[in-house]
């Protein structure tokens, strides 16, 4: 069986705070480099897109005394053209305006190119993380871009299963409909009402954990698939590419 990161279930998770529209993200000069890794271009891109009144908003909308200010932690990502550089760099621009500590320690450990990847693909190659997590202190997750979520349920998996508690999620652009990381019971009903139960025992094989600890849009995803033997065709299929040195 392969080794996946650690997942926990949502509970109450709150929907995920996008700071920016796609299109402008997408449109702007400075998102491919930063994106490639040059750390420049990256504070450029957040700062131009950042609105600070939004930050603002974000702040008082954690509502938390001096004492129990969470700390930011950045889903450090590896692309096919090089190393990720704005989740850092919005990170930092959040730490300064908000006043919280960011802690660079907490990184991923894997290459996946989720950058321009299916569905299938994105579910069969999960990024996993390492580095040291502070016990007992809260963590608001920070990214570029929030998708299907699935690098935002592993780097909430690994602070949560080393000592951390995470209560918020920010990225600066994603999906509108993706910002909402926490599945429905109706939608977890309908997946295992559609797929039966023994898909639910292979996805524990597989990765670990119950379809509970997906997100809202995998679990509908895979609830759109034509059936279970498809996902498992599909997956397999997207696991090998990544063995053969396929993964972009």
């Amino acid at each position: 069986m392969m080794k996946h990161p650690p997942r926990t279930a949502w509970r109450d998770f709150p929907d995920a705070v996008l700071l920016a529209s796609e299109r402008e993200t997408l449109s702007h000069p400075d998102y491919a480099t930063a994106k490639s890794g040059d750390a420049v271009a990256a504070v450029r891109l957040v700062d131009a897109l950042a609105d600070e009144a939004e930050v603002s908003v974000f702040r008082r909308l954690l509502d938390r005394k001096e004492e129990d200010q969470p700390v930011l932690v950045s889903a450090h990502a590896y692309e096919r053209d090089g190393y990720n550089a704005i989740p850092a760099a919005l990170a930092r621009l959040m730490s300064e305006r908000l006043g919280f500590r960011f802690h660079a320690n907490v990184v991923q450990t894997n290459i996946v190119g989720h950058t321009g990847a299916g569905g299938y693909n994105r579910l069969a190659r999960q990024a996993s993380f390492g580095g040291d997590v502070i016990p007992g202190r809260t963590y608001i997750m920070v990214d570029d871009f929030i998708g299907q979520g699935g690098t935002l349920a592993n780097l909430r998996g690994w602070v949560e299963c080393n000592g951390g508690t995470v209560v918020h999620a920010v990225g600066l652009t994603g999906k509108p409909y993706s910002a909402i990381l926490n599945p429905t019971e109706e939608q977890l009903h309908d997946l295992r009402e559609r797929h039966g139960p023994d898909l639910e025992k292979w996805w524990q094989d597989q990765f670990g954990h119950t379809f509970d600890c997906l997100t809202q849009s995998e679990a509908r995803y895979l609830a759109r698939s034509p059936d279970a033997d498809t996902i498992r065709n599909r997956l397999a299929a997207a696991m090998r590419e990544g063995d053969s040195g396929g993964r972009r």
